[in-house]
């Protein structure tokens, strides 16, 4: 007989999580001496005292609802018997607070990578090819196709050739108040640090999103010394498929071609070169797919943060949804209370943002989420938390901003939840290498950037096997501690950062479309 296995996380809990695969069933007696009530999914919570209606359910060692009716102990507890609480308000948080222990520096740390005239430093060579609006995709998507067959066999040294395509450009209110969000974003990621400081754009010629002011004066922080073909002192070379000298389709693709060859052979001279550790700037991501997000990835990836944070890197962590219900440990872990208020100021909008669009927060949680034991967003919010590990939190980036050169360390980096537009506002942030938790299963990958998928169920990890990168189950089954998989996770992304593995996504061609966060009006 499978011997019942049950995770409580706080002394505090009232509930506890289901850890065998395909759950208990109904009549199961548990270490605790609890018998089932009801047949428990695996990661769904189960009662460990008897609730009545109102009673504070707490898991994490915070109410992450209240007892919709009587529950008596070993009962299934899940999202239709409970009622989510309120958010917290943002007046009378604590207010950088959290003063951890200093930590020694993680030295001795490299990588190999590829070093920018910027300073900066990318994990892969890649040529990118910025589009302004969506309606030159497809003729970008046949000259990408090209260029892959046709000339990356001549330039061995260039990863791949990715087009940044996106679905602004035209129909949109340019001048509204958050339009700025989108245009940095695509901006942003023209510039991210695995293309090389290369920066190509077609265009089309009658799109709202001018190139010149995608692209502005100054936004490439480079001397450009390519004379012919550069767009006088704008720093980028430019095809625009509606200027005259184009006749015909094959004309176009001809220029795209001409042009991504001299981006190719400067990209193919380029050579790794060892970097410390703190190059990385890596991006995690997916706050909770199931219960065990926030017993097994996310700590482990927590940990890895810190080692990261020890070594010098930056790491960003987002999710505006999902933290806004632990906005009190954010703020209190915040180096200082200017950065308490910038976490402030960020979900303060997110909130205004949501109640513009008469949208509710506790339908964030999915159908996925749910089936993996989630009641509700705040349950979610404490699995999320646990990935940025114990850093003070050093800065706040808003959605679609840069980070500079010098802003390292642990960052919030303020996105809405959505996986793909998360992954798209980090690469605009600066990100080279990403790791993505999942419980539920996902085969989310960028073209841009690395991914490092984390498994937080064994069961996931064995029938996924050829998908996900580490297994974080372990920790669950009792086969390797946190800090065991934190540093293997360490590793990993070295050895990745490096080009000495490849990431099951990249194996694959695995590659999920940039989605922007775009609040402006549509017009």
């Amino acid at each position: 007989m499978t011997q019942p296995i049950v995770i409580r996380i706080h002394e505090r809990d009232n509930v506890a999580i289901v850890a065998n695969d395909g759950g208990l069933a109904a009549g199961t007696v548990l270490p605790a001496g609890i018998t089932l009530v009801d047949k428990v999914p695996q990661g769904h919570k189960v009662a460990l005292v008897d609730f009545a209606e109102g009673d504070e359910v707490r898991r994490y060692g915070v109410v992450i609802g209240r007892a919709d009716k009587a529950i008596r102990a070993g009962s299934w507890v899940h999202e239709r018997v409970l009622r989510m609480p309120a958010a917290r308000g943002f007046d009378g948080l604590p207010i950088a607070t959290v003063k951890p222990a200093a930590q020694s520096p993680l030295e001795g740390f490299s990588f190999e990578g590829y070093r920018n005239r910027d300073g900066s430093v990318g994990t892969r060579n890649l040529l990118a090819i910025t589009t302004t609006v969506q309606c030159v995709a497809g003729v970008v998507a046949h000259a990408v196709a090209r260029i892959e067959r046709e000339l990356l066999p001549k330039y061995p040294r260039v990863d791949g050739v990715v087009a940044l395509e996106h679905s602004y450009g035209c129909g949109v209110a340019i001048d509204a108040p958050d339009a700025p969000i989108p245009i940095r974003t695509v901006r942003h990621i023209s510039l991210n640090p695995n293309f090389g400081g290369e920066v190509m754009v077609v265009s089309l010629g009658c799109e709202k999103l001018q190139p010149e002011r995608l692209l502005p004066p100054g936004s490439i922080a480079l001397i450009d010394e390519r004379g012919a073909g550069a767009t006088g002192d704008a720093g980028f070379d430019l095809v625009r498929l509606q200027d005259e000298k184009h006749v015909g389709f094959q004309s176009m693709i001809d220029s795209i071609l001409a042009t991504a060859e001299q981006h190719l052979e400067r990209l193919n001279a380029r050579r790794r070169e060892t970097v410390p550790a703190s190059e990385l700037v890596v991006g995690v991501q997916c706050g909770g797919s199931d219960a065990f997000s926030g017993v097994t990835a996310n700590p482990a990836v927590g940990f890895a943060t810190d080692l990261l944070v020890r070594a010098g890197a930056t790491v960003m962590f987002s999710e505006n949804t999902e933290v806004r219900d632990a906005v009190d440990q954010l703020t209190a872990r915040a180096a200082t209370p200017e950065v308490a208020q910038a976490i402030v100021r960020e979900l303060a909008w997110y909130d205004a943002y949501l109640a513009r669009g008469q949208a509710d927060r506790s339908a964030n949680t999915t159908p996925g989420n749910k089936a993996g034991g989630l009641a509700n967003i705040v349950e979610k919010a404490m699995g999320s938390i646990v990935k940025s590990g114990t850093a003070p939190i050093a800065h706040v980036l808003p959605p679609g901003e840069r980070l500079r050169r010098d802003q390292r360390g642990l960052v919030f980096a303020a996105t809405p939840a959505s996986d793909f537009i998360c992954g798209t506002l980090q690469l605009a942030a600066g990100m080279n290498l990403h790791v993505f938790t999942t419980g539920r299963g996902t085969p989310y990958g960028l073209a841009e950037c690395p991914v490092i998928k984390v498994a937080t169920r064994s069961d996931l990890a064995r029938r996924w096997h050829d998908l996900m990168d580490l297994n974080a189950g372990r920790i669950a089954d009792g086969q390797a501690s946190i800090e065991e998989a934190g540093w293997e996770l360490f590793g990993l992304m070295l050895d990745v950062a490096s080009g000495r593995k490849k990431t099951w996504a990249e194996q694959w061609k695995l590659a999920n479309a940039l989605v922007l966060f775009n609040p402006a009006p549509v017009t």
